[in-house]
């Protein structure tokens, strides 16, 4: 099973710094969807911060309860806790965050009271 890890490093956000298609390119690229056969994998022991790796089905089946939380990519945010924010950004990167799931669930809301699915932007 290929695994690409886009989550180690990364810190995406719904308004500052949200997931952009360019993002993505790396893994496009290594999935080679045209050939499959010829994937190789950027992980190695001699290159650890590689993205892309298999692992094979005994190993996956032989994990806790099968789960495929998996990473292997160090975490820099834990090493030191010096790389991390200050409060106060984690804090307002939080109310961001909470504030554009609530404008999402308001236009659900609107979507789901307006008659025939219709948008209605009264909430």
């Amino acid at each position: 099973m290929w695994i690409y890890d886009l989550r180690t490093n990364k810190h995406f956000t719904l308004k500052t710094n949200p997931l952009k298609r360019e993002d993505l390119d790396e893994f496009v690229k290594v999935y080679n969807p045209a050939n499959r056969n010829k994937r190789k994998a950027t992980w190695s022991s001699d290159r650890p911060d590689g993205r892309w790796r298999v692992y094979d089905y005994d190993k996956l089946i032989a994990r806790d309860k099968a789960s495929l939380d998996i990473f292997w990519l160090k975490d820099e945010s834990l090493a030191d806790s010096e790389n991390l924010p200050p409060p106060a950004e984690i804090a307002r990167d939080i109310i961001e965050d909470l504030e554009a799931a609530l404008e999402q669930f308001r236009l659900i809301v609107a979507n789901l009271a307006a008659p025939n699915g219709a948008v209605d932007g009264n909430t």
